[in-house]
Protein backbone atom coordinates (compact mmCIF):
# COMPACT_ATOMS: atom_id res chain seq x y z
CA UNK A 1 0.00 0.00 0.00
CA UNK A 2 1.06 3.39 -0.73
CA UNK A 3 0.24 4.21 3.20
CA UNK A 4 -0.83 3.10 6.02
CA UNK A 5 -4.63 4.26 7.69
CA UNK A 6 -4.16 5.73 10.81
CA UNK A 7 -7.44 6.10 13.55
CA UNK A 8 -6.53 8.84 16.31
CA UNK A 9 -8.60 8.80 19.38
CA UNK A 10 -10.49 11.70 18.49
CA UNK A 11 -10.53 10.45 14.76
CA UNK A 12 -12.53 7.63 15.88
CA UNK A 13 -15.17 9.83 18.21
CA UNK A 14 -15.27 12.15 15.38
CA UNK A 15 -16.48 9.46 13.02
CA UNK A 16 -19.08 8.16 16.00
CA UNK A 17 -20.48 12.03 16.21
CA UNK A 18 -20.85 12.17 12.36
CA UNK A 19 -22.71 8.77 12.30
CA UNK A 20 -25.03 9.72 14.99
CA UNK A 21 -25.68 13.19 13.59
CA UNK A 22 -27.19 10.95 10.45
CA UNK A 23 -28.85 8.93 12.57
CA UNK A 24 -30.41 11.97 14.32
CA UNK A 25 -30.94 13.53 10.92
CA UNK A 26 -33.18 10.07 10.14
CA UNK A 27 -35.22 10.05 12.98
CA UNK A 28 -36.03 14.06 12.88
CA UNK A 29 -37.35 13.67 9.15
CA UNK A 30 -39.54 10.44 10.25
CA UNK A 31 -40.94 12.82 13.62
CA UNK A 32 -43.04 15.57 11.91
CA UNK A 33 -43.21 17.15 15.84
CA UNK A 34 -39.53 17.04 15.92
CA UNK A 35 -38.98 18.64 12.33
CA UNK A 36 -41.26 21.49 13.14
CA UNK A 37 -38.52 23.65 14.77
CA UNK A 38 -35.75 22.70 13.02
CA UNK A 39 -38.21 24.21 10.06
CA UNK A 40 -38.21 27.42 11.73
CA UNK A 41 -34.47 27.79 11.62
CA UNK A 42 -34.80 27.03 7.93
CA UNK A 43 -36.60 29.98 7.76
CA UNK A 44 -33.91 32.28 9.13
CA UNK A 45 -32.07 33.88 7.21
CA UNK A 46 -29.38 34.56 9.70
CA UNK A 47 -29.33 31.23 10.29
CA UNK A 48 -28.94 29.34 7.28
CA UNK A 49 -26.30 31.81 6.42
CA UNK A 50 -23.81 31.34 9.49
CA UNK A 51 -24.75 27.53 8.85
CA UNK A 52 -23.64 27.53 5.67
CA UNK A 53 -20.22 29.19 7.08
CA UNK A 54 -20.33 26.60 9.81
CA UNK A 55 -20.48 23.80 6.91
CA UNK A 56 -17.35 24.72 5.29
CA UNK A 57 -15.42 25.00 8.48
CA UNK A 58 -16.79 21.25 9.46
CA UNK A 59 -15.41 20.24 5.92
CA UNK A 60 -12.36 21.42 6.36
CA UNK A 61 -12.21 19.71 9.97
CA UNK A 62 -13.64 16.33 8.93
CA UNK A 63 -10.79 16.23 6.06
CA UNK A 64 -7.90 17.11 8.70
CA UNK A 65 -9.50 14.14 10.23
CA UNK A 66 -8.73 11.10 7.48
CA UNK A 67 -5.00 10.58 8.87
CA UNK A 68 -2.66 7.98 6.88
CA UNK A 69 1.09 7.61 7.29
CA UNK A 70 2.68 7.44 3.53
CA UNK A 71 5.26 4.92 2.02
CA UNK A 72 8.65 6.24 2.15
CA UNK A 73 11.26 4.13 -0.24
CA UNK A 74 13.39 1.43 1.64
CA UNK A 75 16.31 0.95 -0.75
CA UNK A 76 16.38 -3.81 -1.90
CA UNK A 77 14.50 -4.26 1.14
CA UNK A 78 10.75 -5.66 -0.09
CA UNK A 79 8.88 -4.84 2.96
CA UNK A 80 7.12 -1.51 3.22
CA UNK A 81 8.60 1.57 5.86
CA UNK A 82 5.72 3.78 6.60
CA UNK A 83 6.90 7.52 7.10
CA UNK A 84 6.76 8.45 11.27
CA UNK A 85 5.06 11.65 10.15
CA UNK A 86 1.35 11.46 10.01
CA UNK A 87 -0.33 13.52 7.39
CA UNK A 88 -4.22 14.32 6.46
CA UNK A 89 -6.66 14.88 3.48
CA UNK A 90 -5.80 18.27 3.94
CA UNK A 91 -2.46 18.05 4.32
CA UNK A 92 -1.97 16.41 0.95
CA UNK A 93 -4.59 18.93 -0.53
CA UNK A 94 -2.59 21.84 1.01
CA UNK A 95 0.88 20.46 -0.16
CA UNK A 96 2.37 23.35 -1.71
CA UNK A 97 1.44 25.47 1.43
CA UNK A 98 2.73 22.88 3.81
CA UNK A 99 6.07 22.52 1.70
CA UNK A 100 7.51 25.85 0.72
CA UNK A 101 8.76 26.62 4.31
CA UNK A 102 10.76 29.77 4.16
CA UNK A 103 14.15 30.50 5.98
CA UNK A 104 11.98 33.00 8.78
CA UNK A 105 9.82 35.60 8.93
CA UNK A 106 8.02 37.26 5.86
CA UNK A 107 5.16 39.54 4.92
CA UNK A 108 1.95 38.68 3.37
CA UNK A 109 2.19 39.13 -0.19
CA UNK A 110 5.98 39.95 0.23
CA UNK A 111 9.20 38.79 -2.00
CA UNK A 112 11.32 39.45 0.31
CA UNK A 113 12.41 38.34 4.16
CA UNK A 114 11.38 40.55 6.93
CA UNK A 115 14.79 41.56 8.33
CA UNK A 116 17.77 42.48 6.57
CA UNK A 117 20.69 39.87 6.05
CA UNK A 118 24.38 40.07 5.95
CA UNK A 119 24.44 38.72 1.89
CA UNK A 120 28.30 38.46 0.50
CA UNK A 121 28.29 39.72 -3.23
CA UNK A 122 30.45 38.09 -6.09
CA UNK A 123 33.09 40.01 -5.69
CA UNK A 124 33.29 39.74 -1.87
CA UNK A 125 31.90 42.69 -0.35
CA UNK A 126 29.23 42.53 2.33
CA UNK A 127 25.93 44.30 2.52
CA UNK A 128 22.64 43.94 4.28
CA UNK A 129 19.68 43.50 2.56
CA UNK A 130 16.33 41.96 2.85
CA UNK A 131 16.63 38.58 0.74
CA UNK A 132 14.98 37.46 -1.96
CA UNK A 133 11.97 34.50 -0.58
CA UNK A 134 12.85 30.89 -1.77
CA UNK A 135 9.14 30.31 -2.57
CA UNK A 136 6.85 33.25 -1.94
CA UNK A 137 7.18 35.72 -5.52
CA UNK A 138 9.84 33.83 -6.74
CA UNK A 139 8.20 33.74 -10.48
CA UNK A 140 8.72 37.50 -10.77
CA UNK A 141 11.92 38.79 -12.33
CA UNK A 142 11.45 42.36 -10.51
CA UNK A 143 9.26 42.35 -7.43
CA UNK A 144 9.52 46.28 -7.23
CA UNK A 145 7.87 46.87 -10.32
CA UNK A 146 5.67 43.42 -11.08
CA UNK A 147 4.46 42.70 -7.75
CA UNK A 148 1.61 44.54 -7.57
CA UNK A 149 0.44 44.18 -10.68
CA UNK A 150 0.89 40.25 -10.50
CA UNK A 151 -1.15 40.03 -7.62
CA UNK A 152 -4.11 42.14 -8.89
CA UNK A 153 -4.57 40.22 -11.97
CA UNK A 154 -4.79 36.83 -9.92
CA UNK A 155 -6.79 38.77 -7.75
CA UNK A 156 -9.43 39.17 -10.31
CA UNK A 157 -8.60 35.68 -11.59
CA UNK A 158 -9.94 33.92 -8.46
CA UNK A 159 -12.64 36.85 -8.53
CA UNK A 160 -13.83 35.47 -11.65
CA UNK A 161 -14.02 31.92 -10.78
CA UNK A 162 -15.65 32.17 -7.71
CA UNK A 163 -18.37 34.55 -9.67
CA UNK A 164 -18.27 31.62 -11.61
CA UNK A 165 -18.57 28.70 -9.49
CA UNK A 166 -21.54 30.60 -7.87
CA UNK A 167 -23.32 31.10 -11.22
CA UNK A 168 -23.11 27.20 -11.08
CA UNK A 169 -24.60 26.93 -7.68
CA UNK A 170 -27.14 29.61 -8.46
CA UNK A 171 -28.24 27.53 -11.90
CA UNK A 172 -28.26 24.34 -10.10
CA UNK A 173 -29.99 25.61 -7.07
CA UNK A 174 -32.74 27.55 -9.56
CA UNK A 175 -33.35 24.33 -11.95
CA UNK A 176 -33.87 21.84 -8.73
CA UNK A 177 -36.38 24.31 -6.91
CA UNK A 178 -38.05 25.32 -10.38
CA UNK A 179 -38.75 21.50 -11.04
CA UNK A 180 -39.87 20.66 -7.66
CA UNK A 181 -42.49 23.54 -7.54
CA UNK A 182 -43.34 22.98 -11.20
CA UNK A 183 -42.55 26.52 -11.76
CA UNK A 184 -40.53 28.60 -14.54
CA UNK A 185 -36.41 29.17 -14.20
CA UNK A 186 -37.20 33.07 -13.99
CA UNK A 187 -40.29 33.02 -11.62
CA UNK A 188 -38.29 30.91 -9.00
CA UNK A 189 -34.83 33.76 -9.11
CA UNK A 190 -37.29 36.02 -8.99
CA UNK A 191 -38.76 34.21 -6.30
CA UNK A 192 -35.11 33.93 -4.64
CA UNK A 193 -34.35 37.47 -5.38
CA UNK A 194 -37.23 38.38 -3.41
CA UNK A 195 -36.95 36.08 -0.36
CA UNK A 196 -40.35 34.56 -0.91
CA UNK A 197 -39.17 30.81 -0.50
CA UNK A 198 -39.24 28.60 2.04
CA UNK A 199 -36.07 28.53 3.02
CA UNK A 200 -33.84 31.82 2.52
CA UNK A 201 -32.08 31.16 -0.28
CA UNK A 202 -30.99 34.76 -1.01
CA UNK A 203 -29.36 35.11 2.42
CA UNK A 204 -27.72 31.41 1.44
CA UNK A 205 -26.39 32.42 -2.05
CA UNK A 206 -25.44 36.18 -0.89
CA UNK A 207 -23.11 34.03 2.00
CA UNK A 208 -21.44 31.77 -0.82
CA UNK A 209 -20.90 34.20 -3.58
CA UNK A 210 -18.41 36.06 -0.61
CA UNK A 211 -16.72 32.41 0.15
CA UNK A 212 -16.68 31.42 -3.01
CA UNK A 213 -14.44 34.48 -3.93
CA UNK A 214 -12.89 34.42 -0.73
CA UNK A 215 -11.77 31.35 -1.83
CA UNK A 216 -11.27 31.63 -5.51
CA UNK A 217 -8.76 34.58 -4.40
CA UNK A 218 -7.03 32.62 -2.02
CA UNK A 219 -6.57 29.51 -4.51
CA UNK A 220 -5.40 31.81 -6.72
CA UNK A 221 -2.76 33.89 -4.68
CA UNK A 222 -1.80 30.92 -2.13
CA UNK A 223 0.45 28.80 -4.90
CA UNK A 224 2.66 32.05 -5.53
CA UNK A 225 2.80 34.19 -2.61
CA UNK A 226 2.15 33.53 1.68
CA UNK A 227 -0.96 35.28 1.63
CA UNK A 228 -0.74 35.97 5.22
CA UNK A 229 3.27 35.78 5.75
CA UNK A 230 5.18 32.94 7.07
CA UNK A 231 5.94 32.72 11.36
CA UNK A 232 9.61 32.36 12.58
CA UNK A 233 10.49 28.83 10.83
CA UNK A 234 9.57 30.11 7.88
CA UNK A 235 5.93 27.79 7.57
CA UNK A 236 2.89 29.36 6.09
CA UNK A 237 0.77 31.44 8.25
CA UNK A 238 -2.86 30.64 5.84
CA UNK A 239 -1.99 26.39 6.42
CA UNK A 240 -1.95 27.07 9.94
CA UNK A 241 -4.93 28.85 9.98
CA UNK A 242 -6.67 26.09 8.18
CA UNK A 243 -5.16 23.11 10.47
CA UNK A 244 -6.21 24.66 13.41
CA UNK A 245 -9.93 24.52 12.33
CA UNK A 246 -10.22 20.76 13.20
CA UNK A 247 -8.61 21.49 16.38
CA UNK A 248 -11.30 23.95 17.41
CA UNK A 249 -14.07 22.07 16.37
CA UNK A 250 -12.79 18.78 18.67
CA UNK A 251 -12.59 21.09 21.02
CA UNK A 252 -16.15 22.53 21.13
CA UNK A 253 -17.46 19.02 19.55
CA UNK A 254 -16.19 16.35 21.64
CA UNK A 255 -15.96 18.27 25.09
CA UNK A 256 -20.10 18.53 24.62
CA UNK A 257 -20.04 14.83 24.44
CA UNK A 258 -17.89 14.52 27.35
CA UNK A 259 -20.66 17.08 29.01
CA UNK A 260 -23.55 15.99 28.21
CA UNK A 261 -23.97 12.53 30.20
CA UNK A 262 -23.03 14.55 33.72
CA UNK A 263 -25.60 16.82 33.03
CA UNK A 264 -28.27 14.57 31.79
CA UNK A 265 -27.94 12.17 34.46
CA UNK A 266 -27.71 14.10 37.60
CA UNK A 267 -29.44 17.03 36.73
CA UNK A 268 -32.82 14.88 35.83
CA UNK A 269 -31.84 13.15 39.07
CA UNK A 270 -31.71 16.03 41.29
CA UNK A 271 -34.99 17.41 40.17
CA UNK A 272 -37.35 14.11 39.66
CA UNK A 273 -36.41 12.19 42.98
CA UNK A 274 -35.81 15.27 44.69
CA UNK A 275 -34.66 13.98 48.80
CA UNK A 276 -31.10 13.19 49.38
CA UNK A 277 -30.29 12.37 45.79
CA UNK A 278 -31.09 16.20 45.22
CA UNK A 279 -28.98 17.04 47.96
CA UNK A 280 -26.04 14.89 47.37
CA UNK A 281 -25.74 15.79 43.38
CA UNK A 282 -26.46 19.82 44.46
CA UNK A 283 -22.71 19.49 47.15
CA UNK A 284 -21.40 17.88 44.39
CA UNK A 285 -21.82 20.83 41.56
CA UNK A 286 -21.29 23.52 43.73
CA UNK A 287 -18.09 22.11 45.17
CA UNK A 288 -16.90 21.78 41.32
CA UNK A 289 -18.23 25.33 40.75
CA UNK A 290 -15.99 26.07 44.19
CA UNK A 291 -12.40 25.19 42.22
CA UNK A 292 -10.94 27.43 39.86
CA UNK A 293 -11.49 25.66 36.92
CA UNK A 294 -7.96 27.03 35.03
CA UNK A 295 -6.41 26.04 38.18
CA UNK A 296 -7.49 22.06 38.08
CA UNK A 297 -7.61 22.15 34.11
CA UNK A 298 -3.73 23.01 34.60
CA UNK A 299 -3.35 20.35 37.24
CA UNK A 300 -4.71 17.66 35.15
CA UNK A 301 -3.42 18.37 32.05
CA UNK A 302 0.05 18.88 33.32
CA UNK A 303 -0.20 14.86 35.25
CA UNK A 304 -0.98 13.40 32.00
CA UNK A 305 2.19 15.44 30.51
CA UNK A 306 4.13 14.08 32.92
CA UNK A 307 2.57 10.31 32.41
CA UNK A 308 3.33 10.86 28.76
CA UNK A 309 6.72 11.94 29.29
CA UNK A 310 7.29 8.85 31.55
CA UNK A 311 6.20 6.44 29.42
CA UNK A 312 6.93 7.20 25.71
CA UNK A 313 6.80 3.86 24.47
CA UNK A 314 2.94 4.03 24.46
CA UNK A 315 3.14 6.23 21.59
CA UNK A 316 4.88 5.75 18.12
CA UNK A 317 4.69 9.03 16.40
CA UNK A 318 4.30 12.59 17.79
CA UNK A 319 0.75 13.22 16.18
CA UNK A 320 -0.57 10.20 18.43
CA UNK A 321 0.85 11.64 21.43
CA UNK A 322 -0.68 15.24 20.62
CA UNK A 323 -4.02 13.85 19.95
CA UNK A 324 -4.23 11.93 23.46
CA UNK A 325 -3.43 15.25 24.98
CA UNK A 326 -6.35 16.99 23.58
CA UNK A 327 -8.56 13.99 24.14
CA UNK A 328 -7.90 14.43 27.63
CA UNK A 329 -7.86 18.12 27.69
CA UNK A 330 -11.74 17.67 26.02
CA UNK A 331 -12.54 15.37 29.39
CA UNK A 332 -11.54 17.95 31.64
CA UNK A 333 -13.32 20.86 29.98
CA UNK A 334 -16.33 18.09 30.24
CA UNK A 335 -16.02 17.35 33.68
CA UNK A 336 -15.48 21.06 34.66
CA UNK A 337 -18.32 22.45 32.54
CA UNK A 338 -21.31 20.53 33.13
CA UNK A 339 -22.41 22.32 36.22
CA UNK A 340 -24.42 25.08 34.54
CA UNK A 341 -26.37 23.01 32.29
CA UNK A 342 -26.73 20.63 35.32
CA UNK A 343 -28.63 23.46 37.57
CA UNK A 344 -31.16 24.09 34.47
CA UNK A 345 -31.96 20.85 33.67
CA UNK A 346 -32.81 20.39 37.25
CA UNK A 347 -34.80 23.30 37.61
CA UNK A 348 -37.03 22.29 34.51
CA UNK A 349 -37.10 18.92 35.98
CA UNK A 350 -38.77 19.79 38.69
CA UNK A 351 -41.30 21.97 37.27
CA UNK A 352 -42.15 18.87 34.77
CA UNK A 353 -42.76 16.56 37.55
CA UNK A 354 -45.75 18.37 38.78
CA UNK A 355 -47.07 18.38 35.61
CA UNK A 356 -50.42 16.38 35.65
CA UNK A 357 -49.85 14.02 33.09
CA UNK A 358 -46.59 13.31 35.27
CA UNK A 359 -48.78 12.84 38.26
CA UNK A 360 -51.24 10.56 36.12
CA UNK A 361 -48.26 8.29 35.36
CA UNK A 362 -47.29 8.42 38.88
CA UNK A 363 -50.80 6.59 39.59
CA UNK A 364 -51.02 4.10 37.22
CA UNK A 365 -47.85 2.65 38.60
CA UNK A 366 -45.74 3.70 35.75
CA UNK A 367 -41.84 3.03 36.43
CA UNK A 368 -39.80 5.77 37.32
CA UNK A 369 -37.35 5.08 34.35
CA UNK A 370 -39.92 5.06 31.83
CA UNK A 371 -41.11 8.17 32.95
CA UNK A 372 -38.04 10.35 33.32
CA UNK A 373 -37.31 8.54 29.62
CA UNK A 374 -40.97 8.93 27.89
CA UNK A 375 -41.64 11.97 29.39
CA UNK A 376 -38.65 13.75 31.03
CA UNK A 377 -36.09 13.71 28.81
CA UNK A 378 -38.09 14.61 25.35
CA UNK A 379 -39.52 17.97 27.52
CA UNK A 380 -35.89 19.08 28.53
CA UNK A 381 -33.88 18.17 25.00
CA UNK A 382 -34.79 21.80 23.76
CA UNK A 383 -32.77 23.02 26.28
CA UNK A 384 -29.70 20.49 26.53
CA UNK A 385 -29.85 21.26 22.28
CA UNK A 386 -29.82 24.94 22.89
CA UNK A 387 -27.06 25.27 25.65
CA UNK A 388 -25.20 22.46 23.80
CA UNK A 389 -24.78 24.93 20.56
CA UNK A 390 -24.36 27.92 22.31
CA UNK A 391 -21.30 26.56 24.60
CA UNK A 392 -19.46 25.18 21.70
CA UNK A 393 -18.21 29.03 20.83
CA UNK A 394 -17.43 29.29 24.48
CA UNK A 395 -15.21 26.13 24.03
CA UNK A 396 -13.26 27.22 21.14
CA UNK A 397 -12.53 30.49 23.29
CA UNK A 398 -11.10 28.36 25.88
CA UNK A 399 -8.77 26.32 24.08
CA UNK A 400 -7.26 29.74 22.88
CA UNK A 401 -6.79 30.90 26.41
CA UNK A 402 -5.58 27.68 27.47
CA UNK A 403 -2.88 27.82 25.38
CA UNK A 404 -2.14 31.16 25.75
CA UNK A 405 -1.37 30.02 29.47
CA UNK A 406 0.37 26.90 28.26
CA UNK A 407 -1.95 24.51 29.66
CA UNK A 408 -3.94 23.42 26.51
CA UNK A 409 -2.87 21.26 23.45
CA UNK A 410 0.71 19.74 22.90
CA UNK A 411 2.95 22.45 21.56
CA UNK A 412 3.52 20.12 18.48
CA UNK A 413 -0.57 20.68 17.20
CA UNK A 414 -1.33 23.47 15.37
CA UNK A 415 -4.58 25.46 16.98
CA UNK A 416 -5.93 28.97 17.88
CA UNK A 417 -4.09 28.85 20.96
CA UNK A 418 -0.83 28.20 20.02
CA UNK A 419 -0.66 30.14 17.32
CA UNK A 420 -1.89 33.40 19.81
CA UNK A 421 0.65 32.25 21.97
CA UNK A 422 3.64 32.61 19.33
CA UNK A 423 2.51 35.44 18.10
CA UNK A 424 2.48 37.15 21.96
CA UNK A 425 6.47 37.43 21.47
CA UNK A 426 6.23 38.19 17.82
CA UNK A 427 4.39 41.13 18.79
CA UNK A 428 7.18 42.71 20.91
CA UNK A 429 9.71 42.36 18.60
CA UNK A 430 10.85 45.04 16.35
CA UNK A 431 10.02 45.03 13.75
CA UNK A 432 6.76 44.11 14.97
CA UNK A 433 5.31 40.55 13.35
CA UNK A 434 1.28 41.29 13.39
CA UNK A 435 -0.08 38.60 10.44
CA UNK A 436 0.02 35.64 12.66
CA UNK A 437 -1.97 36.98 15.48
CA UNK A 438 -4.62 38.78 12.59
CA UNK A 439 -4.92 35.92 11.17
CA UNK A 440 -5.63 33.46 13.53
CA UNK A 441 -7.92 36.22 15.28
CA UNK A 442 -9.76 36.34 11.78
CA UNK A 443 -10.22 32.40 11.48
CA UNK A 444 -11.46 32.31 15.31
CA UNK A 445 -13.58 35.36 14.94
CA UNK A 446 -15.10 33.50 11.51
CA UNK A 447 -15.85 30.06 13.13
CA UNK A 448 -17.24 31.64 16.55
CA UNK A 449 -19.15 34.23 15.06
CA UNK A 450 -21.02 31.92 12.88
CA UNK A 451 -21.97 29.43 15.76
CA UNK A 452 -22.88 32.20 17.58
CA UNK A 453 -25.37 33.43 15.05
CA UNK A 454 -26.65 29.57 14.67
CA UNK A 455 -27.11 29.04 18.32
CA UNK A 456 -29.67 32.44 18.27
CA UNK A 457 -31.56 30.82 15.57
CA UNK A 458 -32.10 27.73 17.59
CA UNK A 459 -32.76 28.88 20.51
CA UNK A 460 -35.41 31.03 19.02
CA UNK A 461 -36.65 28.35 17.16
CA UNK A 462 -37.09 25.96 20.04
CA UNK A 463 -37.61 28.30 22.68
CA UNK A 464 -41.93 27.94 23.53
CA UNK A 465 -41.89 31.12 24.65
CA UNK A 466 -41.09 32.71 21.61
CA UNK A 467 -43.57 32.76 18.94
CA UNK A 468 -42.05 32.13 15.42
CA UNK A 469 -44.52 32.44 12.36
CA UNK A 470 -43.66 30.71 9.74
CA UNK A 471 -42.50 31.86 6.20
CA UNK A 472 -45.88 31.29 4.95
CA UNK A 473 -47.89 32.47 6.67
CA UNK A 474 -46.03 35.88 7.20
CA UNK A 475 -46.01 35.80 3.38
CA UNK A 476 -49.70 35.29 3.19
CA UNK A 477 -50.08 37.66 6.05
CA UNK A 478 -48.21 40.65 3.63
CA UNK A 479 -50.18 38.99 0.79
CA UNK A 480 -53.34 40.17 2.62
CA UNK A 481 -51.94 43.71 3.90
CA UNK A 482 -50.94 44.29 0.14
CA UNK A 483 -54.55 43.48 -1.11
CA UNK A 484 -56.17 45.33 1.24
CA UNK A 485 -54.37 47.98 0.79
CA UNK A 486 -55.69 47.74 -2.74
CA UNK A 487 -59.10 47.34 -1.71
CA UNK A 488 -59.15 50.36 0.50
CA UNK A 489 -57.73 52.39 -2.72
CA UNK A 490 -60.46 51.32 -5.06
CA UNK A 491 -63.02 51.90 -2.78
CA UNK A 492 -61.53 55.27 -2.60
CA UNK A 493 -61.45 56.12 -6.03
CA UNK A 494 -64.94 55.07 -6.62
CA UNK A 495 -66.24 57.20 -3.59
CA UNK A 496 -64.48 59.94 -5.19
CA UNK A 497 -66.25 59.30 -8.43
CA UNK A 498 -69.98 59.44 -7.28
CA UNK A 499 -68.86 62.64 -5.00
CA UNK A 500 -70.62 65.95 -6.43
Amino acid sequence: MLFKPVILWTDALIYLLVMVALVFVWYVRRNEHMLVPWRRVGHSASGMASLTVLVFFMSIGLLDTVHFRPAIENGSNSEKVYSVEVLSLLDIIATPLRTRVEKTYSAPFAAHLYARETIELPDGAQMREFPRLQFGGAHLQDPATQLTNDVAERATTGLALGLLSWCLVLTLLSVSLARRDSATLSFTLSAIRRGDTEVPWNAVLATLALMFMSIGVALMLSTHYHIFGTDKVGQDVFYQSLKSIRTGLVIGTLTTLMMLPFALLLGIMAGYFRGWVDDVIQYIYTTLSSIPGVLLIAAAVLMMQVYMETHPELFDTIAARADLRLLFLCIILGVTSWTGLCRLLRGETLKLREMEYIQAAHAFGVSHWRIISRHILPNVMHIVLIATVMDFSGLVLAEAVLSYVGVGVDPSMISFGTMINAARLEMAREPMVWWALLSAFGFMFALVLSANLFADAVQDAFNPRVRTWPLQARKLQRRGREQYSKDKTVEAEIKGSHSP
